[in-house]
Order: structure tokens, then sequence, then C-alpha cells
């Protein structure tokens, strides 16, 4: 893999760019390019480890399907997101489903390289459960949410996290390639409600709706739909 080539993609993000300079070298070395195409599979619940990844292009979704086939959609990820850290720290199976919505490029850290390159240097094990702890905070705020908002004001803010990369990226994205029926899924509520809620912030100039995709018109009204 040409590590220089990604290099600067993924210093784009808080992650990545706070790491020691030498794991982060340690890290394009030690990785492998994946290629899906849209629909693809990348890993599914109940796989087992299979390292550490990080999206290049593209978005992956990351969900969850019952027996009765409903579908619990946590996030879409897009650049320079990091993903795939829990395994590594129980050697459990993998959680959750992640599927490629488009075309899409990602770099993998294989399991035992991680594992190698955490062995020769113990002092990484707290980066990588920085990028953990960042997503137990947002669970947990996630569910504040769910017993504590309207949900207009759920949705603002999911909105909010997506375009901010989840808080890797600054300055927010303007164009969020988010399906309808992903966002409702996201926040549980039908897609009915969603579309009306999506309208409504449309109506005010905070969002521009447009197939499979939303776009963020005003993101400090943006932000202050979702209490912030």
């Amino acid at each position: 893999m040409d590590a220089q080539k990604w290099h600067a993609r993924l210093a784009s993000g808080h992650w990545f760019s706070h790491l020691p300079v030498e794991l982060q070298r340690s890290l394009l070395a030690a990785a492998r390019l994946r290629s899906l195409t849209a629909g693809q599979s990348l890993f599914k619940r109940g796989d087992p480890p299979c390292g550490l990844y990080a999206v290049l292009d593209g978005a992956v979704r990351i969900s969850a399907v019952n027996a009765q086939g409903k579908e619990a959609v946590l996030s879409l990820v897009e650049t320079p997101y990091w993903f795939g850290e829990i395994c590594l720290f129980d050697n459990l199976p993998r959680t959750h489903d992640a599927l490629a919505m488009g075309p899409c490029t990602l770099l993998q850290v294989p399991q035992a390289s991680m594992l190698d390159i955490l062995a020769r240097q113990p002092v990484y094990w707290r980066d990588v459960a920085l990028l953990m702890s960042h997503k137990l905070r947002l669970s947990l705020i996630n569910i504040e949410q769910m017993s504590l908002m309207p949900a207009s004001a759920r949705l603002a803010h999911r909105l909010l996290m997506i375009a901010e990369g989840y808080g890797e990226i600054d300055p927010a994205r303007r164009t969020l390639q988010l399906p309808q029926e992903d966002l409702a899924a996201m926040l549980g509520l039908s897609r009915q409600t969603t579309n009306s809620l999506l309208k409504a912030l449309e109506q005010q100039g905070i969002i521009g709706l447009s197939y499979a995709a939303i776009e963020v018109l005003d993101l400090q009204g943006l932000r202050q739909a979702a209490g912030l």
C-alpha cells in the first residue's frame, strides 16, 4: 500500500492526527487496502475479529438485524473514521454488521498485526482505548437523548454528529449522503415521522433535501435545533 498517499487523508481526522508519529507509521506499514462494491459486506455479527479499519473513500453502514428482520442502524461512517477496535480488547466475535453503502475503499490493519504493534509498545493501548472511549461517550449521550429529548432535537443532533464525522472532522461536512430510511432506523422513528421532521428543518432554511442526500445550509441553525 502507498502509505504516503493516504496519510494526509487519515490525518484530517482527530484520532489519527493525535497519535504518536511512530504509531501512525506502524499502522500504515501494517495496513492493507480493501475495496468493496455497493452493498458488499465487510463483516457480519458473529464473524471472528479481523482487525482495525479506517474509511478512506465512500461510506460504511454499521447495523444489526434481529430474527424478525428489523434493522437497527447505529451509524453511517465516512472518511477518516476508524472502527473495529472493540475486538482488540476482548478477542470476541463482531458485534454488528458493516456494509458498504456504495463503492468503498478502506484501510485494514489485521488483528494479528495490531496485537503485535501493541505487544511491542504497550503504551499504545491507551491510544486505542481513547478511540473506544469516544464511541462509548457518544453511545451514552444517545441513550440519554432517547429518554429526554424530543424527536425533532434528536434528529437535528444526529445530523450534526454525522456532519462532524462523530467528532472526527472540522469543519463539518455540508452534504450528507444519507437515505431517510437509514436516518429513521438510527433514531428509532418511522419513515413518515422522519420525513416530516426533515421537512420542518427544510422550511426553516436549515437543510436542503434531495434524493438520498441532505445538505446542511445553516450549521448554526442545526446546532440550535439540536438544543446545543
